[in-house]
């Protein structure tokens, strides 16, 4: 185990957290764009909601192998983001028969990004965030105070 395991723990939490922010304040950016991605029949469609697939970080053979025998204690390895999906939720319809995106009905499809979940999702990203890098304040000081023991 290296004495910087900690701090890269919570470098890639900084990192995944970032992401999160990233997508939802692009999602926020285009609760609106009615016009985002051309389907199959070259048509328009709405954007859609945007969402960071997170899972824990890669382990080594050997941390696996030092795990089943007994050795060492197993050890986080981080976080890290594998992909971005869309959010499969149907798009919204909305009545607006002067929008130039309206059917003949009269109804536009608005993208399927909910502001409050949005605004939520980065409240929670960013606390996250925050317990990251308070983490890595704390690691850095026992770290340092370390280095005076020799002292």
């Amino acid at each position: 185990m290296s004495i910087f395991h900690s701090i890269n723990n919570s470098a890639s939490g900084l990192t995944a957290q970032r992401l999160r922010m990233d997508l939802a304040s692009s999602n926020i950016a285009n609760a609106d764009s009615t016009r985002a991605t051309l389907n199959e029949q070259g048509e328009w469609e709405p954007y859609r909601r945007k969402m960071a697939v997170l899972e824990p970080g890669q382990q080594s053979f050997r941390s696996y192998l030092n795990h089943a025998s007994g050795k060492t204690p197993g050890q986080g390895t981080g976080v890290r983001a594998t992909k971005i999906t869309e959010d499969d939720e149907p798009f919204k319809n909305v009545y607006r028969p002067e929008h130039p995106d309206a059917d003949g009905d009269g109804y536009v499809q608005m993208p399927n990004v909910d502001p409050l979940r949005e605004m939520t999702e980065l409240m929670s990203a960013t606390r996250s965030y925050e317990a990251n890098v308070t983490s890595m304040n704390a690691s850095k000081s026992m770290l340092m105070k370390a280095l005076e023991i020799g002292r």
